[in-house]
């Protein structure tokens, strides 16, 4: 029976029932007998109803069908992206088919719930404790990791008796066996064609060295670096420094995890002034967190004390320099300016890397520009007192490489994340009056969060570290909203935006 048959049926029985009860109703029968006969009229209504519904929700057609499960993937397509990475061993993809997909997909919300406050240097909840307390254990977890891997190896190293409190600020490096391929899964996961732009070749196969080669060795750094300890690879080469053999990488404390972020937001927004860093854990150390490990690089102009710069530089002379505008357009400044080897875009770089994560170690260690914490080095040091004459404060960690002076490299890149916005460190854009072209437009482009995901899905252990994708999307929101502002603060400061090529 079709549909319009059913129902021209159901209006006829409608009507006849009507008929019948006005005539029962005013017909001389008894009350009982009519009572009856009006109940059971309701329950056959009722059934009528109850059969209508049945067959309205009865199967549709399979056209139907399709239809809604297109509309459902196309909802879908339109609110995914991919993440497009290599494969592990830097090789081409195999023709051949397989079981197991090469993309993978990560669907972006509509909306960003509001973030909860959280630290610059980002750690799981359940370790929360003080940071003198985190240091000191993790000096004493290093230690006694270090005495295993010692006898394990068998390098007739002589152990040096460290005590934990060389550690209140615990950096080691690494490096791994360079030689033969890994026999294991790569932490750093590329499961496509290509790995984003954003990463040059070299420094996929840095990450991949960093996260997964073997230790070799470990060696404790001399003279004044004597709070960083190495891990050496054999090499034929001649030594091309005294600290470090072959390739080697840094390794800092837990609580700078943000040297992580800081790695992949320089790459992204093409900048390319800081050095490849990768999380790892280290299984000879027990009940550590993963630790950041960046490349030893050898060939950068480091001065006798680590904490200070290649280019000595106080304030009101980096303030002098920015005005002369040394070195731009490949004309010699004047003997007069004062002017160092560092191109002038590189101070407009520096300053937007510096504000986006609120790093303060290279333009402001004394805290002047905002309000510190107890925690901050400035506070315990006692710097944040010495702001009254800030024109004489000495810049900090302005490092070259030896071989090209007039590019800055970014070193000690530890972030804040939980600076508030009415707290914001604005002393570090100072004296600034143009930024690179290449990073505004990222910055105003919409697509930070999506590239962001996807450099960090890359990084296995950090991507876990940081309790996935929900406690990533959170450092993200803090770094789309001082994006904001600093875009903001561009357009009421009437500060150019120029192409600034290498």
């Amino acid at each position: 029976m079709t549909s319009a048959r059913a129902g021209t049926f159901r209006s006829s029985l409608v009507r006849l029932l009507c008929a019948w009860i006005c005539r029962t109703w005013g017909g001389r029968r008894p009350k009982t007998k009519r009572n009856l006969i009006l109940l059971c009229t309701a329950c056959l209504l009722y059934g009528i109803f109850v059969v209508s519904q049945v067959v309205h929700f009865l199967p549709q057609k399979p056209t139907q069908k399709v239809t809604v499960t297109q509309q459902s993937r196309n909802f879908v397509e339109q609110n995914t992206f991919y993440v497009d990475n290599s494969q592990p061993d830097g090789g081409a993809l195999n023709n051949s088919p397989t079981l197991q997909p090469n993309v993978v997909y990560i669907t972006l919300r509509s909306k960003r719930s509001k973030p909860s406050n959280i630290r610059g240097t980002v750690r799981p909840k359940k370790r929360r404790k003080s940071v003198s307390l985190a240091q000191n254990e993790l000096g004493h977890s290093i230690l006694q990791g270090i005495g295993k891997m010692e006898n394990n190896l068998g390098a007739g190293s002589q152990k040096r008796g460290l005590s934990t409190h060389k550690f209140r600020e615990p950096s080691l490096t690494i490096l791994g066996d360079a030689r033969g391929e890994m026999k294991h899964q790569s932490n750093i996961r590329i499961y496509s064609d290509s790995a984003p732009p954003w990463f040059s070749t070299a420094d996929i196969r840095t990450m991949r060295f960093l996260a997964d080669h073997k230790i070799h060795e470990i060696k404790q750094v001399p003279s004044s670096h004597a709070q960083l300890i190495l891990f050496e690879s054999p090499s034929k080469k001649k030594p091309v420094s005294s600290a470090c053999q072959g390739t080697c990488g840094l390794v800092k404390r837990p609580l700078d995890m943000s040297e992580v972020f800081a790695f992949h937001l320089d790459r992204i927004l093409g900048l390319n002034r800081s050095l490849p860093t990768v999380s790892r854990n280290f299984k000879f150390v027990q009940d550590v967190l993963p630790c950041p490990v960046i490349l030893w690089d050898s060939t950068l102009s480091l001065p006798d004390n680590i904490t200070q710069s290649s280019v000595k530089l106080k304030w009101g002379t980096y303030q002098n320099i920015l005005s002369h505008k040394c070195w731009l357009n490949g004309k010699a400044p004047k003997a007069d300016m004062g002017c160092p080897d560092i191109h002038h875009h590189e101070w407009s770089k520096m300053a937007l890397f510096d504000f986006l994560l609120q790093v303060y170690t290279r333009l402001d260690k004394n805290c002047c520009g905002f309000r510190p914490r107890k925690e901050d080095t400035c506070v315990q040091q006692g710097l944040h007192l010495k702001c009254s004459d800030p024109w004489n404060i000495d810049l900090t960690h302005i490092i070259q490489r030896k071989q090209d002076s007039r590019r800055l490299v970014f070193i000690d890149n530890t972030g804040y994340f939980d600076r508030s916005e009415d707290n914001l460190n604005f002393k570090l854009l100072e004296g600034i009056k143009e930024f690179p072209e290449s990073a505004v437009s990222v910055l105003k482009s919409q697509k930070l969060r999506e590239k962001l995901l996807q450099s960090f899905f890359l990084d296995k252990v950090f991507w876990e570290s940081q309790r996935g994708r929900q406690g990533i999307e959170k450092l993200i929101d803090v770094i789309e909203r001082r994006a904001k502002i600093l875009l903001t603060y561009i357009n009421a400061h009437g500060i150019k935006v120029i192409p600034m090529n290498d």
